[in-house]
Formats: C-alpha cells, sequence, structure tokens
C-alpha cells in the first residue's frame, strides 16, 4: 500500500511540474506504430525525418506499405538508420496488420490484450518494449511501457529492489498502479522528462521536483 500511494504522489509531483507530456507524437495509429519501430537504436528526431519521408512519399497506410518493397521502403525510412532491417520489420508488423485484420487497425481494438500482445511478440524484431508501445499508444491498450529510463528513475528512487528484467518491472507498475490508459502512457513519458533533466546517467538532483522524496527515501 505504502508503494501504491508513493507511486500516485509521484506521478502527481510529475504532473504538476512538468505538464501533459502529449505522448506519443503521431497523428494516427499506423504513424504510431511506424515510430514505435522507427525509434529502435536511435534518435526521435531522426524517426521525424523517416516519417517526413513516408509523408512525402505519401505511403503512410497500411496497403501502401504492404504493397512497397522492402528495399523501397529501407531508402524512404534510410535516416532512422538500420533501415534495411527496420524496413523487414515494419513490413513485417504490416502483414500481419493486412492479412490478419483486413488491412484495419481499429480491427485491433476488440483483441484481448494478451493475446495482440503474444502476437505482436512473435513478429520477427519486435521485442516488448516495441509490443507494448504499440498496444498503449497506438491502441490504447493498459499496458505499462518500461525502458532504460524506467529502469534508471527505478534505481535512483529506491522504488524498485528486484532482478530489473523487462518482466518484473513492468509487473511492479502494474500491480502497484490502477489499471488505466491514461495513466500508463502519462506515467511513462513522465518518467522520459524527469530522466532527461534530471536522473541521467550521473543524476542532476539540483531542481528536481522529487528531490524531497528521494532525499526522505535515502535517509529512511
Amino acid at each position: 500500500m505504502i508503494t501504491k500511494r508513493r507511486l500516485l504522489k509521484i506521478f502527481q509531483i510529475l504532473l504538476a511540474h512538468f505538464g501533459k507530456r502529449h505522448w506519443w507524437p503521431g497523428e494516427t495509429p499506423l504513424e504510431v506504430i511506424v515510430g514505435a519501430v522507427l525509434t529502435q537504436n536511435t534518435s526521435w528526431k531522426n524517426v521525424e525525418k523517416a516519417i517526413d519521408n513516408m509523408k512525402k512519399e505519401k505511403i503512410l497506410s497500411v496497403e501502401k506499405l504492404y504493397g512497397i518493397s522492402v528495399e523501397q521502403l529501407g531508402e524512404i525510412i534510410r535516416p532512422s538508420g538500420f533501415f534495411n532491417i527496420k524496413s523487414k520489420r515494419l513490413k513485417n508488423i504490416v502483414n500481419v496488420i493486412y492479412d490478419k485484420y483486413n488491412a484495419k487497425i481499429e480491427n485491433m481494438l476488440n483483441v484481448e490484450t494478451g493475446l495482440l500482445r503474444a502476437l505482436l511478440l512473435s513478429v520477427n524484431g519486435v521485442g516488448p518494449e516495441t509490443a507494448d508501445s504499440i498496444l498503449l499508444y497506438a491502441l490504447n491498450k493498459p499496458v505499462f511501457v518500461v525502458d532504460a529510463y524506467t529502469k534508471r528513475f527505478l534505481k535512483n528512487h529506491k522504488l524498485y529492489n528486484g532482478y530489473g528484467d523487462y518482466h518484473d518491472i513492468q509487473t511492479f507498475f502494474m500491480e502497484n498502479l490502477p489499471s488505466d490508459t491514461y495513466l500508463f502512457n502519462e506515467f511513462h513519458a513522465l518518467i522520459v522528462c524527469l530522466c532527461q533533466i534530471h536522473c541521467r546517467k550521473v543524476p542532476v538532483c539540483t531542481g528536481c521536483p522529487l528531490e524531497e522524496d528521494r532525499v526522505r527515501v535515502h535517509s529512511s
């Protein structure tokens, strides 16, 4: 119960300090899915360049992506880095949407979250973070996304002392927070914001909105 209260308090403090993050940036669910694949091992600025290229080429639809060759797609998304690998991964996901859901992302919305997650994880090149980003940000499924920022945040604030693999950390959040899509979305985005400014590899605690909470925990 203490952990649950503390997590919610942290969320409220971060939200009041940073405001709503409006994450994930994307005009459509498909654009979010594309971004989730392209953001692997690169910066978001590079992803934006690749998505801009896709918009210029007018291929941001399931049908167009299904029809384009891996090689053509790779050239278009070149700014995202590892473009040959990412074009194959993107095509793998699009093929599932096209073949299994009649090329309509909305047909995925009523599928049970666990089944949909298992399906995404079965796609070559899709790991837990990418799958969960698609579930949460594109399909509005209540799953908590874990990344390197999440792990750093937990360690710095002594919130979690488990083994620290993806599943365990995700379970920690989902067992200690209400199952709510907005909460999971906003909390993860706020953690990313916090870690970019304060919870860096070498922490910058001056001005951190959680400094009082951190000092209290470290001194207890």
